[in-house]
């Protein structure tokens, strides 16, 4: 499958369909790259964060906190 871009000439009404140089599609693939890093990042730190999270959960429960108490200490 080519990739396409659809040119639209918005004072004429003219639509235009072509093949993508080869330029574009590197720069296509690079943003994609580019998020798929951000977005592993991003994920990566997020379940750094619910980590410690449950690290500090369990670390009060075993000073002797209940359940309702930690809730309590966390919001």
């Amino acid at each position: 499958m080519t990739a396409t871009a659809i040119e639209v000439n918005c004072a004429t009404g003219e639509v235009t369909e072509r093949s993508l140089t080869a330029a574009e599609i590197a720069e296509r693939e690079a943003m994609a790259a580019e998020y798929a890093a951000q977005k592993a990042q991003e994920d990566a730190a997020k379940a750094a964060a619910q980590a410690a999270k449950e690290s500090a959960n369990a670390k009060l429960a075993a000073l002797g906190l209940t359940a309702e108490e930690i809730a309590a200490l966390t919001k």
